[in-house]
């Protein structure tokens, strides 16, 4: 009997390592249909998670209380698996090379605990390599055992989209890898349980790691297009997001904006795939060309914050300025490597105070990260200008009128200084908000 119908006949279990945005949903999805063990070393999160709390507030807290996920930051658990799913974070360090040392120490964590017969699939991100090259020689080294003996390794990449309710772990295609063609088929028929989109199996490891990193490479790269063209519209006083509903009228022009580029994925990745290509005699031009457009928003937001201010007449050092969303995109709690921390500090610079509100964050978080203990809505009041950084649905169902009555003095007023609004995604009609006598800009 193979290991995969060991697994549907309940005889043998998955097991994920790390439960954050990407491996909460997968834990949830295949409890559905088979036994998970859900690993996490942090006590903390493993304890919310049997209260029945998501912390990602992505996969929801009904889901969580319903599902039959074993929690445990218990390692020596992992024994009670033999598919194991390593679903880590793989950020970068501050010189933009990949940090490794999460998917290094999960495969330490889970070498120390691998049983004979087991198949192990890494989701984390990563450049072509590290699985055969860096996260074998650890799981070998750390168990005992041979890797193509004794275990089998394969890739699987996540797709996840956190705080988005459409596409799901379930509804995207998933592509599977294998070390060998047996236990490619084994990985592909393990996930197309629960993958309802299907499985696209790649040929070989190498494969399925770069089809990943270069995803949000490229989205990466266009984006920071949208951007470029953001900073020459604005010195030629057009309205980019005017000129690209026009472009948008051919059939097949790419339908991205400008933004701020953060996060754990597309703010990430391209470094893994320019520090490989590094190692192999290449330096990248194209890639990070765009990674320096998009990693130098926040700083262009806030100068054009603070220009706008100088055109209102207004005072700079010691105004308050209130920025809405601090995540790195919206209607998700997530603030990893967001862009608006760099709006903040670069406004601080300034000597401004900031006044930071977002619903959606987690407050601890915030403020151990980003040194900013965040407000709310209904205490802003004294502003200068007002940034909507992030465009979450709290904030879309705010009104121009609204904001309005945040300002210092009588804002708008006949005779009267004129408010400075920044909206950033631009969910705001320019025209309705000029008519309403505001200093209004976007990228």
């Amino acid at each position: 009997m193979t290991l995969y119908e060991k697994i549907v006949n309940r005889e043998e279990r998955i097991s994920v390592v790390g439960l954050g945005y990407v491996g909460i949903p997968i834990a949830v999805s295949f409890a559905r249909k088979v036994e998970v063990l859900g690993f996490d070393v942090n006590q903390a999160k493993i304890a919310l998670y049997r209260s029945g709390i998501d912390p990602t507030k992505d996969v929801g807290d009904e889901a969580i209380a319903d599902c039959r996920v074993d929690f445990t930051f218990d390692e020596t658990r992992l024994q009670e698996a033999k598919f194991h799913i390593v679903a880590v974070p793989t950020p970068i360090n501050s010189d933009h090379t990949p940090d490794l040392a999460p998917v290094e120490d999960a495969s330490r964590t889970l070498g120390r605990n691998l049983s004979r017969g087991s198949i192990v699939v890494y989701e984390s991100t990563v450049y072509p390599g590290v699985t055969e090259d860096i996260c074998v020689p650890i799981l070998e080294q750390a168990s005992g055992l041979q890797c193509g003996v004794d275990f089998k390794v394969g890739y699987s990449p996540e797709r996840v989209n956190p705080g988005d309710k459409v596409h799901r772990f379930e509804t995207i295609v998933k592509i599977v890898s294998g070390m060998d063609e047996e236990t490619l088929e084994q990985i592909g028929r393990v996930y197309e349980l629960v993958v309802a989109a299907g499985v696209h199996r790649a040929p070989s490891i190498k494969v399925a790691e770069a089809a990943k990193v270069i995803e949000n490479s490229q989205r990466d790269i266009n984006i920071a297009f949208m951007n470029e063209l953001s900073i020459i519209f604005n010195r030629m006083g057009i309205d980019t997001r005017a000129v690209l509903e026009a472009a948008g009228t051919k059939w097949n022009f790419l339908n991205f904006f400008p933004g701020l580029v953060g996060g754990h994925c597309i703010g990430i990745d391209p470094y893994y795939l320019t520090y490989k290509a590094e190692q192999m005699g290449y330096h990248s031009q194209i890639i990070l060309a765009g990674r320096r457009i998009n990693d130098d928003m926040g700083k262009y937001v806030a100068e054009n914050t603070v220009k706008k201010m100088i055109q209102a007449d207004r005072q700079i050092k010691g105004a308050v300025v209130a920025v809405l969303g601090i995540t790195f995109k919206e209607n998700c709690p997530d603030s990893r490597n967001t862009k608006v921390a760099d709006i903040i500090n670069e406004l601080r610079e300034y000597g401004l105070q900031v006044t930071v509100v977002d619903p959606v964050a987690d407050p601890r978080e915030v403020e151990q990260e980003y040194r900013v203990r965040l407000g709310k809505l209904e205490d802003i009041s004294g502003v200068e200008a007002v940034i909507i950084a992030v465009a979450h649905q709290e904030f879309r169902q705010l009104k121009l009128a609204d904001i309005k009555a945040w300002y210092q003095g009588q804002a708008g007023q006949a005779g009267s200084w004129k408010p400075v609004l920044i909206d950033v995604k631009g969910i705001f009609d320019k025209q309705a908000a000029e008519a309403m006598d505001y200093i209004y800009w976007r990228l």
